[in-house]
This record gives structure tokens, C-alpha cells and sequence, in this order.
């Protein structure tokens, strides 16, 4: 299976783009490489169908020939074919064309509008099952990377040490400090300072912002690890054990497990902030309001369903919906809601209609009353 998921700031930055007409196609595939000429087959005729929607809008000539080009050279390409995942994303302008193929299991989509339609691109990094996972003992520290649908990988950064003798040499018998203890206690010295230059060398991870990062270790340096820790991303759960008995595909599943319970711990965590727990002037259910506090910046949490599709336009200074019919003049209401809440630094997670704590098709939690 082959992905190719955008960051948080890659969409942020399709969301900014405008240019008339821009193809938005979501086509569902399979990494299994006898299964993807439906889906080559597919994207050809929803080019093909936006083209004849963008012609008859006015689309010139040598604009529509310049996207006709670009589809074909994509169609034509049998490599990117034959290293699919789940979904494919497109994005076309005259001029340019951008591919995401995502893990998610997405369906068949298509928009000719100004803007590209994100909110299933969105949901790639709603929930992205990717992380890192630390195996940690005294004899062996191990880094593993995992990905959304791909095999494990182990990886190095500079300063992570191999062994606790390597982190922290063995203590002379002339050091009293740690010779007035017990053996037990020089002992939890010494992991507490082998845990600290292991913390210190993953600090770059911290920057990579939401990414987590799991433990595998067995007790007592499991709790010690994490009583010192500075990361902000090191996950709530452990991997419990001597880490050395796993491969890394056994880590990536059990780390797979962690990241989802985390998951539905905090939709569920933010479902119940949405009916229950948040004072009500901070919560917005009805679309319009909460298209208001897009537009004013005022949301903190988006919750949005990425099926629900409502054709029309908002206006740009105060958020009012105009509903109208699909053309190359709208565009989905909930997509520009999402699209106005990220530009404004919100979290927004695109879910699915179960996921959704009422049958609204956006709802959020506010920084402030609107």
C-alpha cells in the first residue's frame, strides 16, 4: 500500500487557494494491483464530467485543454497506478495537478468550483494511525515508525543511545554521593539518568507537533521514563513489557491499539463537552451560527461530517449562507466552514455521521460567545 498524506499545513494551504475552475475528485481504489483500472477508468470520466460543467460555464478553450492534459498524463502514468491505497485525491487547475493517495476509505466525489472541496482530505489527518514507538530497556533503545497502512520502520536520530551504558557509563565506587544508597536506589538513580538523555535526544519528535510517541518498556523504567519525560506528545498508554520479545510489526499493532482507544477517548471526551458539559453560549450546533464563528474566528473545536454536502456560498466578512444549486459558482457550505475555522488555527476533525454528537452536520465548541 502506497500513501502519500498531506500535513496539516500542506491542506491549509490548498484551502487558500482560488482559481476558477478548480477540480476537486475523490475516487475510491485498492491497493491490490489488479483492482485499480476501475478506478483509473473512474477518474477519467469525472474529469471528463467536470470539463463538460466548467465548458458550459464559459471554461476556455485552452484552459480546458491544459486540464484535459494534465488528466491524461496522470491516466497514462501505469507506475502511479499500480501503487495505490485506499482513496485518491485529485486536485486540478489549469496548469496544475496534485495527488494524495489516503489510507481512508473515502467515497466517490466530485466539485468544479473556485476552491478545492477538503473536508475528506481532512479526515486523513483527523485520525492518521502514525507515531513513533520507543522501545526502552537498560540493554536496547529502539525507535520505530509507523505509518497509517504501511510496514514499521526502525529509525535513528542523533543522540538517541543504544544501551544504558552507552547513555550513562558505569558509576565509579569513589562516586560516595550515590554509594550512600542502596543498590536498588544507585539503581533508579542510574534508569532516571539514562531516561533523561533518552528524553533529551527526542526532543525534535516534539516538533513534529501532534505525532505521538508510545512507550514499550517494561516496569520499573516504564513510570520512570515517563516521570521525567518533557515530551508533549508521549502517549497516555504504554506498551507493557521487555520490549526486545516484539518485532516491529507486533509494536506497531499493539501501538495501533493505544492510538485508537486515545482516539475515541477524545472524540468522545469532546462529543460530551458538545451536549453536555460546556456552558451553552460557548457551543454551536446550527449551521449558520456556527458559519458566523468561522468566519470570526471564534471556534477552538470543529466537529464535521464529511458526507454531508449543502451547495452555496458564504459571505466573506460575515459568514451568511446563501444556499444554491450546484455550479461552478458554490461550493459546499460545511467545506468553507471547515476551511474558514482552520485558517484560523481551530482543530477540526472531519468524522462521520455516527461520530457526530447530534444529526447537525457541523458542531463546535467556541473560544467565545457569537
Amino acid at each position: 500500500m502506497h500513501t502519500d498524506v498531506p500535513s496539516v499545513e500542506e491542506i491549509k494551504q490548498l484551502a487558500l487557494h482560488r482559481e476558477s475552475p478548480s477540480l476537486s475528485i475523490y475516487v475510491p481504489t485498492s491497493p491490490i494491483s489488479t483492482e485499480t483500472e476501475i478506478s483509473r477508468l473512474e477518474f477519467k470520466s469525472a474529469v471528463w464530467e467536470a470539463l463538460s460543467k466548467a465548458e458550459q460555464d464559459g471554461l476556455s478553450r485552452e484552459a480546458s485543454q491544459s486540464i484535459r492534459d494534465s488528466a491524461q498524463g496522470l491516466v497514462s502514468d501505469q507506475r502511479f497506478w499500480s501503487y495505490l491505497s485506499n482513496s485518491l485525491a485529485v486536485f486540478i487547475t489549469p496548469g496544475q495537478i496534485r495527488t494524495y493517495r489516503l489510507p481512508n476509505k473515502l467515497g466517490s466525489h466530485l466539485e468544479v468550483s473556485d476552491r478545492f472541496h477538503l473536508k475528506p482530505l481532512v479526515r486523513a489527518v483527523t485520525f492518521p494511525h502514525a507515531g513513533f514507538v520507543l522501545g526502552l530497556s537498560p540493554n536496547a533503545v529502539r525507535l520505530v515508525e509507523i505509518f497509517p497502512d504501511s510496514s514499521p520502520a526502525d529509525t535513528r536520530i542523533p543522540g538517541l543511545p543504544r544501551t544504558i551504558d552507552e547513555a550513562v557509563p558505569g558509576v565509579s565506587e569513589e562516586r560516595s554521593q550515590l554509594n550512600r544508597g542502596t543498590a536498588s536506589e544507585r539503581h533508579k538513580v542510574r534508569l532516571q539518568q539514562f531516561s533523561r538523555v533518552v528524553d533529551r535526544a527526542l526532543r525534535p519528535l516534539a516538533s513534529s507537533g501532534d505525532t505521538p510517541v508510545i512507550l514499550a518498556a517494561a516496569e520499573p523504567l516504564a513510570s520512570i521514563f515517563r516521570s521525567v519525560s518533557s515530551l508533549p506528545n508521549l502517549a497516555q498508554g504504554v506498551i507493557h513489557g521487555n520490549h526486545e520479545a516484539h518485532s516491529d510489526a507486533e509494536l506497531a499493532e499493539a501501538a495501533r491499539e493505544i492510538l485508537d482507544q486515545g482516539y475515541r477517548e477524545d472524540l468522545g471526551k469532546i462529543r460530551r463537552h458538545i451536549t453536555d458539559d460546556y456552558p451553552r453560549d460557548h457551543v454551536a450546533l446550527d449551521l449558520q451560527q456556527v458559519a458566523r464563528a468561522a468566519t470570526f474566528g471564534a471556534i477552538d473545536v470543529l466537529l464535521a461530517d464529511i458526507d454531508a454536502h449543502e451547495p452555496g456560498t458564504l459571505e466573506e466578512s460575515t459568514g451568511t449562507i446563501t444556499f444554491g444549486a450546484e455550479g461552478t459558482n458554490t461550493y459546499g457550505v460545511g467545506d468553507e466552514i471547515v476551511r474558514r475555522a482552520m485558517a484560523t488555527g481551530a482543530r477540526v476533525l472531519a468524522v462521520r455521521a455516527e461520530d457526530m454528537p447530534t444529526t447537525t452536520q457541523v458542531a463546535a465548541l467556541l473560544r467565545y460567545p457569537v
